[in-house]
């Protein structure tokens, strides 16, 4: 049988396969909001907030489900739930749920504007000191270690004491100066992980400048874990602040305030608890929505929790 040498085998060219579009849209926010829509904790929370922060803007329409305003009168002082008066009365005899729908302005707010301050106070930090190094990061780092020493209460308590004429941005700015660390912290060592990526690196042999490399290429890939923390921050604020409020060293008369319900109705709980009841359920409510919608945003933002 005569040998056969083999030619070159030709290799049948293949149909190209095409590739499957990404539906949904490819980011880290589209993914996440792709996530968080089919929670239903992410739902039951925004609805909670809505809701909250609706009575904090325009508190009249809610006020009104009670039946027209009534002035305060003291021989309805204490009286429970009855009649038209869905939550009964306070102390000086007016409509409970009208002074707890109004008593959301002041605990919203301040979570609200703590939380906006020491985000901002947290990128700017975070960023300068994670991107530049040196002793720009060493001098951000050891302020920030000094102020996140400081006790929350403690702190809050000695400074509001010694400033007796204290509002709401008394308050704030109070929380501000001793909430800021963390989301600091936080943003920082977001900054150093990106910093050194790929991409950041052909920015800048391409001639990006500093401030362009810092907001266009390393913030959108830093802040999302920042902005979770944000959202968790909200809650703790306006725990912090019922608690200094409860504690008497928070806002004053006539400041309306869930905390300053809670310190005026501790002495009268055993005969009056509804005066405790009704302002511990919304403030417990408006709490544990914003920490379950952070939650479920670290999940969604977080590839290896999903």
């Amino acid at each position: 049988m005569p040998d056969t040498i083999p030619g070159p085998t030709t290799v049948p060219e293949t149909e190209a396969v095409p590739v499957a579009a990404n539906t949904r849209g490819g980011s880290l926010w589209s993914d996440a909001w792709h996530e968080l829509r089919r929670r239903a904790v992410f739902w039951l929370s925004a609805v909670i907030l809505l809701l909250a922060v609706a009575m904090a803007v325009v508190p009249g329409p809610f006020a009104a489900l009670s039946g027209p305003e009534r002035p305060c009168d003291l021989r309805m002082s204490k009286l429970p739930p009855a009649g038209g008066a869905l939550f009964g009365y306070d102390l000086q005899g007016c409509d409970y749920w009208s002074q707890i729908v109004h008593g959301a302005r002041a605990s919203i707010l301040i979570g609200l504007a703590v939380t906006v301050f020491a985000l901002f106070i947290a990128v700017v930090l975070g960023l300068l000191g994670g991107y530049f190094g040196g002793w720009a990061d060493g001098l951000i780092s050891r302020i920030t270690d000094v102020f996140f020493g400081i006790p929350f209460v403690l702190g809050a308590t000695v400074v509001l004491v010694a400033f007796p004429g204290r509002g709401i941005w008394a308050m704030t700015l109070v929380l501000v100066v001793l909430g800021w660390t963390t989301m600091t912290r936080l943003m920082r060592a977001q900054v150093i992980a990106v910093r050194d990526a790929d991409f950041v690196t052909a920015a800048r042999m391409l001639g990006a400048g500093h401030l362009r490399i810092m907001f266009r290429h390393i913030l959108p890939n830093a802040i999302a874990p920042v902005f979770v923390l944000a959202m968790l921050n909200v809650g703790n604020v306006i725990a912090g602040e019922a608690t200094l409020d409860y504690l008497g060293v928070g806002l004053q008369y006539p400041e309306v305030s869930w905390g300053l319900q809670l310190n005026t109705a501790r002495a009268f709980f055993a005969d009056h608890p509804h005066l405790l009841i009704f302002p511990s359920l919304f403030l417990t409510a408006t709490v544990l929505s914003f920490l379950m919608l952070g939650d479920v945003a670290r999940d969604a933002f977080d590839p290896r929790l999903r």
